[in-house]
């Protein structure tokens, strides 16, 4: 247990966000969250908490949901009276006012999935991934007005896995950010953030086309996207006029024409990419559910010599 106990709020909405802010419920006094607001869920399309407003109330802890922070004046002077040390923002999903900014003695710290100033934005490790990185890492840096430019206490490089997923790797780095962060929280007074030096790259919300399989790039590098969109968009390509998902897939050796079907075997389907190929192992077709890559294929009349964007 953290020997000084930091005043807080935290900024999170998420389920990624959720160990956070339970990690910091345990070391420090967590005196506020801030969540996005209600949003309807399930069949029934009820009004559900996000998954981090639920863990605040499970843990005793007041919960404001603004539904634009920029035009909420009670937030801020909710934060005035809390006199806090700092807060901690950990996908929050709205930009923080200037305003907010300056309110915490030691102002908004952030967990930043990035080795900044590398992959700025909203989707750093999909980024990282779909780009082929061979290394990344997590930042911990104070927010500034400008986006993911502030200051940074303290960063540490990792290796990328080979079968690495966007969703695996960002657990990853958010729980070794976990640990950095609560190192950071208890030096505030001896350490100074320093300014990110280095040429910025930026990391867009991915989109649906994202997830698009480009049948003309080199196989690894088609990994390397499917890797990066779990699990949204996911990886796709049309079929028929239908989509289909893949859900599994490896690189691997091949020849022919990217987009060809060079096998079906017993339980994969083989398509040759721009260089290599790549091992179809567990689909989805749309309305249907996930089935063996060579299932699909036998149902959907697919053999060697078919081409993919038909």
């Amino acid at each position: 247990m953290s020997a000084l106990r930091r005043r807080l709020a935290f900024f999170g909405s998420p389920a990624w966000a959720v160990p956070v802010l339970e990690a910091l419920a345990r070391e420090h006094d967590v005196a506020l969250v801030v969540s996005q607001p209600d949003r309807p869920k399930g069949r029934g399309m009820r009004l559900a908490p996000s998954p981090v407003a639920a863990a605040a109330e499970h843990l005793g802890i007041p919960v404001a949901k603004p539904r634009r922070l920029r035009k909420d004046q009670q937030i801020a002077a909710r934060l005035r009276e809390l006199d806090l040390d700092a807060a901690v923002v950990a996908a929050y999903g709205q930009i923080i006012p200037e305003e907010l900014l300056k309110i915490p003695r030691y102002g908004f710290l952030n967990i930043h999935p990035s080795l900044l100033p590398k992959y700025r934005g909203a989707a750093p490790v999909n980024w990282a991934l779909i780009n082929g990185e061979p290394e990344t890492g997590v930042s911990i840096m104070q927010l500034d007005a400008g986006m993911d430019s502030g200051p940074v206490y303290v960063q540490e490089k990792t290796a990328v896995g080979p079968h690495e997923t966007a969703q695996e790797l960002s657990e990853r780095l958010r729980d070794r950010g976990v640990e950095l962060l609560l190192d950071v929280l208890e030096r505030l007074e001896e350490r100074e953030p320093e300014p990110q030096r280095g040429e910025p790259s930026y990391a867009p919300l991915l989109t649906k086309e994202d997830g698009r399989i480009r049948w003309e790039e080199p196989a690894g590098k088609v990994y390397d996207r499917h890797r990066g969109v779990q699990p949204w968009p996911g990886s796709w390509f049309e079929y028929g006029g239908r989509r289909v998902k893949v859900l599994k897939m490896r690189p691997a050796e091949g020849r022919g024409r990217p987009d060809e079907v060079l096998a079906v075997g017993p339980e994969d389907v083989l398509v040759a990419a721009g260089e290599g190929a790549l091992r179809l192992i567990e689909v989805q077709p749309e309305g249907k559910r996930s089935m063996p890559a060579a299932a699909w294929a036998r149902g959907y009349g697919v053999a060697p010599g078919t081409n993919l964007s038909w």
